[in-house]
């Protein structure tokens, strides 16, 4: 890592954790490393899993514990997804989800995203429409969609859910920056074939600890079996992310101030030549440039220690990718962005 380098590239959490996520490694029981967890004697996988399923209302047994988000999508391609099936996908997605189904000789179906002025959207007729068309396995929906930022609305999901009750869902909240439960909760009861993925790595700024999880309906018995590990998970872990779960008041006020930077790129950087912010419910933002610029630009914040992320994708190959930081770091790339639109040539 360059010295002094500000990374606002990867969407990770400049934030930190809650304290008391640090106060579990300070005062860590040594006991933890030596020995594997009797979590199993109560009849649950772990602690982690048992206070999941506590905090929405299900089964033990219906929660999955994994090595973060990324994890847990590749357990359920793995699980469900056999060769020559096909997995739907959105179309500007994460560079993942176009590789996930190669790693068992499945098939991609990409559906479309509807790009607005200043704002993407899930084009749900679309969706339904290629769903009968191609009879996929598995359904990914992103909510909010990385890079794009986009949510799905909540009448929106309720429509694709009813339509597709047949077919396995994936709702892949990764980038949820609130710890809304029920209404998950109601998803679940209803449509058995129904996986929430959530993580600890954006909102609970956990990346470096690798943990996510899945809650899921009741028609997921094999997933169960095939996420299982029947010696347990990382108890030092377990303990970390509970504490963070405990800390809802620190999150909720890294996330209010994320949303009130956020207007800060849209007023700033739209006010710009060359530069249109889209609204993002994530933490972080995607602009679209003059491609003129890209090159230069990169240039320019690279020697200011500023590392953004220059999509180069085929569908997204003229615009940034900036994670939220630190009120000051956004300033500070909000000021040298500015910079640059006042002197290029």
């Amino acid at each position: 890592m360059s010295e002094n380098m500000i990374y606002l590239d990867r969407n990770e959490n400049n934030y930190g954790p809650a304290p008391a996520c640090y106060e579990v490694l300070k005062t860590a029981d040594l006991t933890l490393l030596s020995w594997y967890t009797k979590a199993f004697e109560r009849g649950v996988k772990s602690i982690l899993s048992e206070r999941i399923a506590k905090d929405f209302e299900i089964e033990e047994s219906r929660v999955a514990l994994g090595y973060g988000a990324e994890d847990l999508l590749k357990q359920i391609v793995q699980c469900y997804l056999g060769a020559d099936d096909k997995l739907m996908i959105p179309s500007y997605s994460w560079w993942y989800y176009k590789k996930i189904a190669d790693e068992v000789g499945g098939k991609n179906v990409e559906y479309p995203l509807i790009k607005g002025k200043n704002e993407f959207y899930y084009d749900v007729d679309a969706l339904l429409k290629l769903y009968e068309q191609e009879k996929p396995k598995i359904i990914f929906i992103s909510s909010p969609n990385n890079p794009t930022g986009n949510s799905i609305s909540k009448d929106d999901l309720h429509l694709v859910l009813e339509a597709t009750k047949n077919t396995i869902v994936v709702l892949d909240e990764a980038y949820v920056f609130e710890d809304d439960h029920k209404y998950v909760n109601n998803l679940l009861n209803k449509f058995d074939r129904l996986v929430v993925v959530r993580t600890f790595s954006k909102y609970f700024a956990l990346a470096g600890v690798r943990i996510g999880y899945a809650v899921q309906g009741k028609e997921f018995s094999e997933l169960t079996k095939f996420t299982q590990r029947y010696l347990g998970f990382n108890r030092l872990s377990e303990e970390i992310a509970i504490a963070a779960l405990n800390s809802p008041k620190y999150y909720k006020d890294v996330a209010s101030k994320m949303n009130e930077d956020k207007e800060l790129f849209y007023k700033e950087l739209n006010a710009l030549d060359d530069f249109n912010v889209f609204k993002s419910d994530a933490n972080f933002i995607l602009v679209e440039i003059n491609p003129e610029i890209k090159k230069p630009l990169k240039e320019f914040l690279l020697a200011r220690k500023l590392s953004i992320k220059f999509m180069n994708e085929e569908v997204l190959n003229s615009h940034l990718r900036i994670t939220l930081g630190t009120q000051e770091q956004n300033k500070l790339l909000v000021e040298a962005i500015k910079e640059f639109a006042s002197v290029k040539i």
